[in-house]
């Protein structure tokens, strides 16, 4: 069987970007069992609820949805277990002392495989209030329309 090459999407989480404010980004490798890799591979999982904790110098994943394979046996794995991080020494430590700050927490963005092997792109990020994220969202309408009026001129330019 040919190596995988490039990275292929499995689940991302869009709430994360629209309900925290992301300060830094890390991709961390993810131990996992066997049938919890072939669910996966069939494009299945969620990260709305998941969230890192880091306990004695590791970093744990916590309630990532990773559905049952369905051609497990009697050792398929839990759906909701925790999941131990793949991430450096100096990444951990940066980790602990940026998420000990008040109000910052690290969240879980995105699942792939990156070449074959199963990562997970965690961010350090903030919690928005209901005014930032209408804030935000405003902004985004702001440009929506901008670039609707924009593209409206130019098509009667070339008309």
């Amino acid at each position: 069987m040919a190596k995988e090459k490039g990275r292929k999407l499995i689940a991302q989480n869009k709430k994360a970007r629209h309900d925290y404010l992301i300060i830094d980004t890390y991709e961390a490798g993810l131990v996992l069992t066997g049938t919890e890799v072939k669910s996966l591979r069939q494009g299945r999982a969620s990260l709305v609820d998941g969230f890192v904790q880091l306990t004695d110098h590791e970093a744990w994943l916590h309630n990532v949805h990773v559905p049952e394979y369905s051609q497990g046996t009697w050792t398929n794995h839990s759906a909701r277990r925790k999941r131990k991080l793949l991430l450096h020494r100096e990444e951990i430590g940066k980790l602990e002392a940026k998420s000990q700050e008040t109000g910052h927490t690290i969240v879980p963005l995105s699942l792939y495989f990156k070449d074959g092997r199963a990562k997970v792109e965690i961010a350090l990020a903030k919690g928005k209030k209901e005014y930032d994220k209408r804030q935000t969202l405003r902004e985004k309408q702001d440009r929506r329309e901008t670039e609707r009026a924009i593209s409206a001129v130019r098509r009667k330019q070339r008309a």
